[in-house]
């Protein structure tokens, strides 16, 4: 068989819904990241080369609605993403990209979104069941994280926020303040550590703010 499919996918910087056209694709996540004012959150996948799936209002509420407020959980979670071809722009059907299947979920999970101003539509998901990868034979079982590793990859992700409104989103998190709590009773000399990364990064975006005004 030659796939066509994969040569009329548009070059772009993002996933675009005429990318699609092949059929549906199921997508690890990887990251979510701050987008730009019109799309503003990019959804990073495994082997998306550099190609985010923006998704839009609507979408975002599909995700909200089965996964929560905070991106950050949204990592190492499934969906599948497929071509809409009834979406409109300017009341010219141009196809978008809308998501059918999202792991986590047990059953169906209906949602009214809106549509229209004043007009609202239902929307279903469905669970996706991801199968996982046996191991191999050879492969040792992966070591259980410390609470010391664990910090590390936070404060690299608070060492990461290049502004104070980034920061804040970090810091502002339920995935972040349920770290906290965990290490109160489980590593308080970690815990101290966070605090302290988060302070001194603040301090830090807040100088370069004053010496940029």
């Amino acid at each position: 068989m030659v796939d066509l499919s994969k040569t009329i996918i548009a070059k772009s910087d993002q996933l675009n819904a005429d990318d699609l056209l092949g059929g549906p694709i199921t997508v690890t996540i990887q990251a979510v990241k701050e987008g730009n004012t019109d799309q503003p959150i990019a959804i990073f996948y495994k082997d998306c080369n550099g190609k985010p799936f923006y998704p839009c209002k609507s979408m975002r509420r599909v995700l909200v609605n089965v996964w929560g407020k905070d991106g950050a959980d949204y990592v190492g979670k499934s969906m599948t993403l497929f071509r809409d071809a009834a979406v409109k722009f300017g009341g010219i059907m141009v196809g978008g990209i809308r998501i059918s299947h999202m792991s986590g979920l047990e059953k169906d999970m209906p949602m009214a979104l809106q549509v229209t101003k004043g007009s609202k539509k239902l929307y279903t998901v469905k669970p996706l069941k991801v199968e996982a990868a046996e191991p191999k034979a050879e492969q040792a079982a992966p070591r259980r994280m410390t609470p010391a590793q664990f910090v590390d990859q936070r404060i690299q992700r608070i060492n990461a926020c290049e502004t104070i409104e980034a920061l804040e989103a970090e810091t502002g998190s339920d995935s972040y303040k349920a770290t906290l709590a965990r290490l109160e009773n489980a590593s308080p000399d970690d815990r101290i550590r966070l605090v302290q990364a988060a302070a001194q990064r603040a301090e830090a975006l807040s100088f370069v703010r004053e010496e940029m005004a």
